[in-house]
């Protein structure tokens, strides 16, 4: 019985388990994180009922623990979750001792490759455009559930098509693929690959910019057909070492490039063309800022090139409501709106978040900081904030950013409940239109996630009171 070992308690990690458990490996799920850790969590009754599920299903539950390099008892496989560093120096050595080492995203592969798939890469921009692809497809009347980054875990979806061999459970998968999913993916390969922004993110895991850039430009190398925004100042330049049959968009017309790009994707008099079909008017997608009409097109690229009809685009455009945690509308109290842009874990995500609501605006940032440029960001917030509320591990080091460029109307807040319980107050002192959450920060000091993070948020505003 071959044995494979997990690395990583979340979703992904739990899916892939119970995949190999279904193929008859013996497999041992492991996590860093101590009992005392897990169990400390706000969840830790259903954590510990499905640490309890998976040990009766069969598959070993080992935390506080690492991945096994002795001899004779080392698995064949390891499977890394997304947010596991690649580099990790037990990964490091399991790859020396030719043990092979793969990501939970790859695992999937193997058991969906012979289903056609879309693979969405880009700093900004990926979910956004997952969702409103995903969306098309089923307007179609196509079986195209989304996953990685957003929706389904991959291999929950490779679980599901292996229970119903003898029927076609998907037409096309729709994955959403992060640096650290391409990083440990060396075989995967979609038919259509995406790619819809690039700016510095995750310079603390991939050091640079030219590094995290290689690893996007590889995914999009293995792919048969490649779409990218020609509007990103950095792709304009990247995607061109994709080679010259890469698919370009622009939002800014057919006239856009000077030189012999491929340029099919456009917008020309207000209205969606590509492939020099007409589609649809512009104004039947709601979504507003420029951003989201670069991810509009790379998405039209894609259905089109998928052999969607353009009535099922223009119909899945005009009722798309947009994604959880992306500029997302909560309520309004006395006329301040309250916005959820949990997803904004960077500066240039944040930036585009603050540029896509209406000024003056308080805004809630903060969490675990990453490595990256923000002098356009605090540009921005000295522009169009009225007041910035910090919380999370990042608050003193923004605080002192801003304070350094000249922006002092901030306060240190500390958590989440403090802010939203104060900021209807500030606003209307401020008289601000907008309480808007975008953190350009991650999540991991305080949440699990970016969504948890946001479901917080979205609770507390809700529960105010006028």
């Amino acid at each position: 019985m071959p044995k494979g070992e997990i690395i990583g308690l979340g979703r992904s990690g739990i899916a892939a388990a119970r995949l190999l458990n279904k193929e008859g490996w013996q497999v041992t799920l492991v996590d860093s994180a101590t009992e005392a850790q897990v169990f400390s969590r706000s969840n830790a009754n259903e954590l510990k009922a499905l640490q309890q599920k998976l040990i009766n299903e069969g598959i070993a539950v080992k935390l506080g623990s690492n991945v096994t390099l002795a001899p004779k008892e080392a698995p064949e496989t390891i499977v890394v979750s997304p947010g596991v560093p690649w580099d990790l120096s037990s990964l490091e050595a399991a790859r020396q001792l030719s043990i092979e080492t793969i990501g939970e995203i790859e695992l999937a592969w193997r058991y969906l490759n012979n289903i056609p798939w879309i693979g969405i890469t880009g700093t900004n921009g990926k979910t956004t455009t997952t969702a409103l692809i995903a969306a098309i497809f089923q307007a179609a009347g196509l079986k195209a559930p989304a996953c990685g980054n957003i929706g389904n875990a991959a291999c929950e979806l490779a679980i599901q098509n292996f229970n119903e061999p003898n029927s076609k459970t998907f037409d096309w998968i729709i994955a959403e693929l992060s640096s650290y999913q391409i990083e440990s993916s060396v075989e995967l390969a979609p038919q259509i690959g995406i790619w819809t922004t690039l700016t510095p993110d995750h310079l603390n895991r991939h050091k640079t910019l030219e590094h995290y850039s290689e690893i996007k430009a590889s995914l999009l190398r293995r792919c048969q057909q490649k779409i990218v925004n020609g509007d990103d100042r950095y792709l304009q330049t990247a995607g061109l070492e994709l080679g010259q049959d890469v698919i370009w968009t622009s939002v800014k017309g057919k006239n856009s490039f000077n030189d012999n790009r491929r340029l099919e994707v456009y917008i020309e008099d207000a209205w969606i063309v590509a492939f020099g079909e007409l589609i649809a008017p512009v104004s039947l997608f709601k979504m507003s800022g420029e951003h989201n009409l670069q991810n509009l097109l790379v998405t039209v690229a894609a259905a089109k090139l998928a052999g969607i009809d353009k009535s099922a685009i223009a119909e899945a455009i005009t009722t798309f409501p947009g994604v959880e945690h992306r500029l997302e509308y909560v309520c309004t109290h006395q006329g301040i709106k309250y916005i959820n842009d949990s997803k904004a874990t960077n500066y240039e995500a944040a930036e585009v978040g603050l540029n896509s609501v209406e000024a003056p605006v308080i805004l809630i940032a903060g969490g675990q900081a990453k490595t990256g440029d923000d002098n356009s960001w605090i540009d921005t917030i000295k522009a169009k904030v009225a007041k910035v509320l910090l919380i999370g591990e990042a608050a003193p080091a923004f605080a002192q950013r801003l304070s350094d460029r000249g922006y002092d109307n901030f306060q240190i807040v500390e958590t989440m409940d403090n802010a939203v319980t104060q900021s209807l107050a500030i606003a209307k002192e401020e008289r601000a239109k907008v309480v808007l959450l975008s953190p350009a920060c991650a999540s991991f000091d305080q949440y699990l996630s970016f969504e948890a993070r946001g479901d917080h948020f979205r609770q507390l505003c809700l529960a105010m009171k006028d």
